[in-house]
């Protein structure tokens, strides 16, 4: 499993804590491992909670009609670079 980049990290909490994963630690997270179906697990409700979460903490939207979704919310990696990549709000 990679290490954890800062923004990574930071997400992977916000993962745990946001959709109660009780059964899992942030830092059990592979940064590189699929969040949906056989990877983490998560679904399309999760997606939205995971959204929402995501729009509070670093003020921006993201939007249900992006084309590029399966891409960002592809991995925790693929999820951080994304908001690494937005304009500092």
């Amino acid at each position: 499993m990679s290490s954890h980049s800062e923004t990574e990290a930071e997400l992977a909490n916000l993962i745990v804590t946001s959709l109660n994963l009780e059964d899992m630690r942030a830092e059990d997270i592979d940064p590189e491992a699929a969040l949906f179906g056989d990877g983490l697990g998560l679904d399309s409700i999760d997606a939205l909670e995971l959204s929402l979460a995501i729009s509070r903490q670093y003020g921006f939207q993201l939007r249900s009609d992006n084309p590029d979704n399966e891409k960002i919310f592809a991995s925790l990696r693929a999820l951080a670079a994304h908001i690494d990549s937005q304009p500092a709000g």
